[in-house]
């Protein structure tokens, strides 16, 4: 048997009953993740628990690495047993490692299995797993059914197909999936394959030669969006850059559109004014923004250019935003074209900064309308979580906050959510038995609910 017990992260008796009776069974709305909305719309069974459970995982990749496992036996050719076996041998010893806490909780959750994951056991894990597929209907829409997910957000880019959303819509699965409009790859301007980009976005559009078709094919793009149910749209940048003049930005478009190498200066010029310009746009939409700052992204080049984008290569960046973010808001706000916006920050050293700069331009648009998202990527682990509690209810306001995402590529990543209301009953419940807030059990638990579902499905307006 495995070390989880009923009260997992709970130490006392007020967050046990704050957790069973108000967090445990609220749905879930997950408004960003990486699920491939393909494989919803296929809903083909899976084969084997590595399929499942390991496949395009990066965050169990990076943990394998630092093990110092063979590269063959995580994205190599090695066989799945074999690559789940080197998991289990490493995930044995991840003591404190959020993966330590969550393979655990999606092995008792998704397949009734409590066995303790460790080199040991992984045969039988293995086994015990695959016969449970064998024997049940695992498929994507079971996986998020079955975990009480109401509604996905998808991460999509400007040029994909949006036809899937509109099968999947007409699938009448028991939860709803949007994609969230995401402009990054007509963005990073600097990219080794910008123009094949800009390409696929014509191929869409129009043909785009300066900033005016540029800007009239992205706001297309986003209209297409919005018809297939596209409710938030996501930035994601190391540093937010100043917002630049157009006609200098179009001058770096067009020498980029030509061949040439843009200079680091010419890159910033046209990232700050994208920027400025998307969220106007999004705004005149009533779109919200998820702006994602802090990752240092693709460290390792040879390992790049051996596995791609997104394969646990990413750090956490020191660059600070908080000067660029507050002139870009402030700009926008003047304007009146400044969008519900969630801050993720990757740098917890930022927290405060960040948090307090949202306060800044709050308004009655929405409860929290430029929300300090929750502790993201790298900080999604009890003491990240613990953290942005923290420095949320000390400077912000934990009665706005909308909760937390699975940020994902994974099916089996929903027992995030519960890890985080675990936590945050814990964090209440700690605070009312020692007498630092009050001990009105329902009033918290509504708060608690709103924090859990409520917030986000009224954010975005579900």
């Amino acid at each position: 048997m495995s070390y989880l017990k009923d009260d997992f992260l709970l130490e006392n008796k007020t967050a046990v009953r704050l957790y069973e009776t108000y967090a445990k069974n609220m749905p879930i709305f997950d408004y960003h993740c990486h699920l491939p909305e393909k494989q919803i719309l296929e809903n083909k069974k899976f084969n084997d628990i590595y399929e499942v459970w390991l496949g395009g995982d990066h965050y169990k990749w990076r943990l394998m690495r630092n093990y110092g496992v063979s590269e063959e036996l995580i994205t190599g050719s090695a066989s799945n047993h074999d690559k789940f076996v080197a998991y289990c041998k490493t995930l044995g010893t991840a003591f404190g490692n959020p993966l330590y806490h969550w393979s655990q909780l999606e092995l008792k959750e998704f397949f009734n299995c409590e066995l303790e994951i460790n080199e040991e056991n992984a045969e039988t894990i293995w086994n015990w797993c695959n016969d449970f597929i064998s024997l049940n209907d695992v498929t994507p829409q079971k996986l998020i059914e079955n975990s009480g997910v109401c509604c996905v957000f998808t991460t999509n880019e400007v040029f994909d197909d949006l036809t899937t959303f509109e099968k999947i819509a007409e699938k009448g699965y028991k939860f709803k999936v949007y994609p969230a409009f995401r402009a990054d790859k007509i963005m990073n301007v600097e990219a080794e394959k910008y123009n094949d980009f800009v390409k696929l976005l014509e191929e869409k559009t129009e043909k785009i030669d300066d900033m005016a078709s540029l800007e009239r094919a992205l706001e297309a793009r986003l209209d297409a969006f919005i018809k297939v149910g596209s409710r938030a749209c996501d930035i994601a940048l190391e540093k937010v850059f100043p917002v630049a003049k157009r006609e200098d930005a179009e001058k770096a478009f067009k020498k980029r559109r030509s061949g040439e190498t843009l200079d680091e200066a010419e890159v910033e010029i046209f990232k700050g004014y994208l920027t400025y310009f998307l969220m106007k746009l999004y705004a005149k939409r009533g779109m919200a923004t998820e702006i994602h700052i802090g990752a240092m992204r693709n460290n390792n080049a040879e390992m790049l250019a051996k596995l791609g984008l997104d394969t646990g290569y990413d750090s956490i960046s020191e660059a600070d935003s908080t000067k660029n973010l507050s002139r870009l808001f402030d700009r926008l706000n003047s304007e009146k074209s400044l969008p519900k916006s969630i801050i993720f920050n990757l740098n917890p050293k930022m927290n405060n900064e960040l948090i307090t700069l949202a306060s800044c331009f709050q308004s009655d648009e929405a409860r929290g309308k430029i929300q300090y998202g929750p502790a993201w990527w790298f900080l999604d682990n009890k003491v990240g979580m613990y953290r942005h509690l923290d420095d949320l209810t000390a400077t912000g306001h934990i009665g706005a906050f909308i909760g937390m995402l699975t940020d994902s590529r994974s099916f089996l990543s929903y027992p995030r959510h519960h890890y985080f209301r675990r936590i945050l009953c814990n964090y209440l419940g700690t605070l009312m038995e020692k007498g630092e807030m009050t001990a009105d059990e329902e009033l918290v638990g509504e708060v608690i609910k709103d924090v859990c579902y409520r917030n986000a499905a009224a954010y975005f307006k579900i």
